[in-house]
């Protein structure tokens, strides 16, 4: 899998767990818990998209 490819794939799980949040935080029945959980499954994709940029040249980044 290529540098590229992986990004996209990192980010489009980041989005996701974006929405999956968004949907927690406006269900009454979701626990603080699960929500907190998938903040920091959010943050561990953020930290390795930047991991994953830091590796690819700059120009080749669209």
């Amino acid at each position: 899998m290529s540098l590229q490819t992986r990004l996209a794939e990192l980010e489009r799980k980041h989005q996701q767990l974006e929405d999956a949040i968004a949907q927690a935080v406006a269900s009454p029945s979701s626990s603080d818990l699960s929500v907190a959980e998938l903040k920091r499954k959010k943050l561990q994709l953020k930290d390795e998209i930047e991991r994953v940029r830091q590796t690819i040249p700059a120009h080749t980044l669209h």
